[in-house]
């Protein structure tokens, strides 16, 4: 009997430890257990939840304004047009200025003259009018004025080009509103970065869609890229695989899109409208069907704009938003 004993005892003392590290596992078993069910409620919730934040992200949908038409003679070149096109930027503004007004009357004075002295020497000094030659190699007052005078003519231009050439440079101020612009074989990217819009890409539209809105064939895309008037715009500019160019002649912007570069340009558009430009660097079979066309929205329907792309509003635009969505102040009791 004690040996019968003895081999108890020591069964239970053998398996005392197991007992005592089932019970609390048996308790986790039964915790475990129960969590799922909690947590199906819990899930249940979320997924009610989910369910209505699109419902109401749908509801509070901002619908895009209409797409804007092009206006003739505005943005695009015209037939027989022997200038620059009409331009809506201040940078354009004196460029055209020192285009219109300095140089082509500066180039067409000295051309004349040139001309004229050489009619003159001509008919002058042909050699029935004067068969012995003059032996004069110098005239010092001659070479002063031929030297003195086109260094005053090159000063007089290089003035205004300076300032042009260090407008164009000028950096963007801080709350200017940044796109980035990607050149492809053969169609543009466009990316709002600050504004949470992922790109997009803009394909040239074929004939019948561009005449039945009413735009130029080849300068047509099916998606623009949408800018404000009157906010400042930093275009960052680079190229997917060869060399681009992006530009818009009427808003007096080129730019080159290279590959593993990032440049700058910055500008202002003063007016609403529609503004073609094209890849204007050769850049392989179908580089003459690259359009760019900007469409220039007031701030209020390029906010609307930028909602309705999935985007938010940031600096002039979300202070403009806020002021807007103040409540007006009571009016003084009399």
């Amino acid at each position: 009997m004690k040996k019968v004993k003895s081999l108890v005892l020591a069964g239970l003392l053998a398996f005392a430890p197991t007992l005592a590290m089932n019970g609390p596992a048996l308790a986790q078993e039964n915790a475990a257990v129960a969590a799922p069910a909690a947590g199906n409620e819990t899930a249940a919730a979320d997924s009610a939840s989910n369910a209505a934040a699109p419902a109401a992200a749908s509801a509070e949908k901002v619908a895009a304004p209409p797409r804007m038409k092009p206006t003739l003679g505005i943005g695009m070149p015209m037939p027989g047009e022997i200038t620059l096109q009409k331009q809506f930027s201040p940078t354009g503004h004196t460029a055209r200025w020192l285009h219109d007004q300095m140089l082509l009357p500066i180039i067409t004075i000295i051309s004349i003259f040139v001309l004229v002295l050489m009619l003159y020497v001509m008919v002058r000094f042909r050699q029935s009018a004067n068969p012995t030659p003059s032996k004069t190699s110098h005239n010092t007052v001659i070479e002063v004025i031929w030297t003195v005078v086109p260094v005053v003519i090159l000063l007089v231009i290089a003035v205004p080009s300076i300032g042009l050439l260090a407008d164009q440079y000028k950096p963007a101020p801080k709350d200017a509103l940044t796109v980035k612009v990607t050149g492809y074989q053969w169609y543009w990217g466009y990316e709002y970065p600050d504004n949470g819009i992922p790109e997009f890409v803009s394909n040239l539209l074929p004939r019948d869609k561009a005449e039945a809105n009413g735009e130029p064939y080849l300068l047509a895309p099916d998606n623009r890229l949408v800018l404000p008037v009157g906010r400042p715009i930093k275009l960052i500019i680079t190229g997917a695989d060869v060399i681009h160019s992006f530009a818009v002649p009427s808003l007096w912007v080129k730019m080159d899109a290279v590959p593993g570069r990032l440049n700058e340009k910055s500008f202002t558009i003063e007016k609403p409208g529609v503004y073609y430009g094209q890849c204007s660097e050769l850049c392989g079979a179908r580089h003459g069907f690259m359009p760019i066309a900007v469409e220039a929205l007031p701030p209020a329907q390029f906010d609307q704009w930028l909602l309705s792309q999935g985007g938010k509003l940031k600096g002039a635009g979300a202070a403009t938003t806020a002021q807007a969505a103040q409540p007006a102040a009571p009016a003084a009791k009399l």
